[in-house]
């Protein structure tokens, strides 16, 4: 099991590409914490933002009736990805990880094999 602190090292030097990093809990919006980011990438403002967009997907899913879970929400920009990922342990009830990684630095696949790896083994 790794704490948020190991999470979070292991995204920014495990995964290729990798810019930045937080693990968030949605219900309040707040960062428990935070690597990586910088000038150009606020991880605490990028955190409150997701959380509207996991927010909105839940509602959107339960106004449809699916009975399904999110396993991850990926949004596409010209030079980056980001990657949203529910945690699913019950210690992580409320969590999601978030990544940012360099399109042209990272491979998209082994990064969310990488990333859901990192999600099983967080302990909150």
């Amino acid at each position: 099991m790794a704490t948020v602190e190991v999470a979070l090292k292991e995204m920014m030097t495990g995964i290729e590409g990798a810019v930045g990093a937080a693990v968030v809990d949605y219900t309040s919006g707040m960062a428990l914490g935070t690597l990586g980011g910088g000038r150009d990438l606020d991880l605490t403002v990028a955190a409150a933002g997701n959380t509207d967009v996991i927010r909105a997907k839940v509602r959107t899913m339960e106004h449809l009736g699916l009975d399904s879970k999110i396993e991850d929400i990926l949004i596409t920009l010209e030079g980056q990805y980001h990657l949203i990922r529910l945690v699913t342990s019950r210690s992580g009830n409320g969590l999601f990880i978030y990544l940012v990684l360099d399109k042209d630095r990272s491979n998209l696949a082994m990064a969310r094999h990488q990333l859901k790896r990192i999600e099983e083994q967080l302990e909150v």
